[in-house]
C-alpha cells in the first residue's frame, strides 16, 4: 500500500492541526509499513485539569500508528455493527451493549499502555477485549454462545476476559468493577509491578457509593488506580444533567486530581492516559473523564431515540466521529489516499465475516460446563455433570 509520512519544516516546528484541510508542510513519498518517524499533531480542544496540571496538547504519533489507529477503530465499527445484526437475527441472546461512537477510548488508551497494565471495565466491553488483543473470533463466540468464546461461551456479552492480556472483563453489575479495579492497583503496588489499573465506568455509574468508598482507599494508599468515567451523556435513557446535580465527573473526587479529555479524539485519549499512568505511579490515583458518544442505545433493547433526536445522533457523526478524525487527519497529512483507506474497510469487513462464519461453527459448551469455574480449582465444591451426581469436597 503507497502511503506517505508528513516531514514538517522547523518553521512549522512540526505542530499539525488534526482536521486541516491542507498542509503546507513539505511531503515525502514512501513506505509506511515501518514508517516511525515522529509526527507532533494538536488535540481538538483543551484538556481541563482538577489538582493537577494540564497535559500538553501537542501529541507525538507516527504514521504507522496513525494507520493502525484507523485499522483498528474501522475493525471495532464493523464488529459492532455486525453484532447489531447477529442481535436481530436471534443469534445473539440477553443483553448486548454496543461500543460504536466510543471506540477512540480504547484505542488512545492502549497505545499509552502496556499489557502489564490491567483494564476492568462494565459490560460495554467488546471493544476494549479487542484493544487488548482479544480476536474476532472469541469476540463473536462469546456473544453466541460458543466453546470457542473467551469465557467458553459462558459468559456472553457482558463478560469478556483475557487475564494474560491484563483484562479482568465485562461486569454486569454497575459500578461494581470500580472496587475489584482498585484491589487490582492494591496488587500491583504491593508487588512493586511499577504498572497501573484503569477502572473503566459510565455516567450513569459515577454517582454509585462504591465509586466513592473505593476511591478514599486509594488515596489513603496512594493505589496506581486510574478511575475512567466514560461519560456518554445518557445513563441508560436518563441524560447526565437529570440524574448528577454536577455532571463535572472529572472534579467529584474532590481531593483526587482529575482530567477531562475530548474522548472523541484517540491522541487526546493517548495523551491523557499517558500522563495519568505516570501521575498514578508517582502520586496515587486520578480521575479521567472521557467526554464521548454511544451511536446505538443504551442496550439493544433501547432503541435510542426516545430520549434524544435523530438530529443530535447525526450531528456527533458529522462533527466529533472518532473514526472519521483519523481519517480526515490521514488525508489531509498525505499519509493515505481515499481509496487506500476504503481497501483497509473491505479487508475489515471480510475479517469480520470471516470470523462469524467460523464462530457459527463452533459447537455450544456442553451441559456439565454450568458447573464449572464457579470455584477456584482445588477449593470449596465442584458438581459435574447436569444432575450434579459427582460431587467434591476440598478443604483449603
Amino acid at each position: 500500500m503507497a502511503l506517505s509520512r508528513a516531514a514538517s519544516s522547523p518553521s512549522h516546528a512540526g505542530l499539525l492541526k488534526p482536521l486541516a484541510a491542507a498542509v503546507s508542510s513539505p511531503f515525502v513519498r514512501r513506505s509506511i509499513s515501518t514508517d516511525t518517524a515522529p509526527i507532533t499533531v494538536e488535540t481538538s480542544v483543551p484538556f481541563t485539569a482538577h489538582r493537577c496540571e494540564a497535559p500538553s496538547r501537542a501529541v507525538e504519533t507516527t504514521a504507522q500508528e496513525l494507520v493502525g489507529f484507523f485499522r483498528i477503530m474501522a475493525l471495532m465499527r464493523r464488529a459492532e455493527i455486525a453484532a447489531d445484526s447477529l442481535y436481530k437475527a436471534k443469534l445473539i441472546r440477553g443483553f448486548c451493549h454496543l461500543y460504536d461512537g466510543q471506540e477512540a477510548v480504547a484505542i488512545g488508551m492502549e497505545a499509552a499502555i502496556t499489557k502489564k497494565d490491567c483494564i476492568i471495565t462494565a459490560y460495554r466491553d467488546h471493544c476494549t477485549f479487542l484493544g487488548r488483543g482479544g480476536s474476532l473470533l472469541e469476540v463473536f463466540s462469546e456473544l453466541m454462545g460458543r466453546q470457542a468464546g473467551c469465557s467458553k461461551g459462558k459468559g456472553g456479552s457482558m463478560h469478556f476476559y483475557r487475564k494474560e492480556a491484563g483484562f479482568y472483563g465485562g461486569h454486569g453489575i454497575v459500578g461494581a468493577q470500580v472496587p475489584l479495579g482498585v484491589g487490582l492497583a492494591f496488587a500491583q503496588k504491593y508487588n512493586k509491578d511499577e504498572s497501573v489499573s484503569f477502572a473503566l465506568y459510565g455516567d450513569g455509574a459515577a454517582n454509585q457509593g462504591q465509586l466513592f468508598e473505593a476511591l478514599n482507599m486509594a488515596a489513603l494508599w496512594d493505589l496506581p488506580a486510574i478511575l475512567v468515567c466514560e461519560n456518554n451523556h445518557y445513563g441508560m435513557g436518563t441524560a447526565e444533567w437529570r440524574a448528577a446535580k454536577s455532571p463535572s465527573y472529572y472534579k467529584r473526587g474532590d481531593y483526587v486530581p482529575g482530567l477531562k479529555v475530548d474522548g472523541m479524539d484517540a491522541l487526546a485519549v493517548k495523551q491523557a492516559c499517558k500522563f495519568a499512568k505516570e501521575h498514578a505511579l508517582k502520586n496515587g490515583p486520578i480521575i479521567l473523564e472521557m467526554d464521548t458518544y454511544r451511536y446505538h442505545g443504551h442496550s439493544m433493547s433501547d432503541p435510542g431515540s426516545t430520549y434524544r433526536t435523530r438530529d443530535e445522533i447525526s450531528g456527533v457523526r458529522q462533527e466529533r466521529d472518532p473514526v472519521e478524525r483519523i481519517r480526515k487527519l490521514l488525508l489531509s497529512l498525505d499519509l493515505a489516499t481515499e481509496k487506500e483507506l476504503k481497501d483497509i474497510e473491505k479487508e475489515v469487513r471480510k475479517e469480520v465475516d470471516e470470523a462469524i462464519a467460523q464462530a457459527k461453527e463452533s459447537p455450544m459448551p456442553e451441559p456439565s460446563e454450568l458447573f464449572t469455574n464457579v470455584y477456584v480449582k482445588g477449593y470449596g465444591v465442584e458438581s459435574f455433570g447436569a444432575d450434579r451426581k459427582e460431587v467434591r469436597a476440598v478443604l483449603p
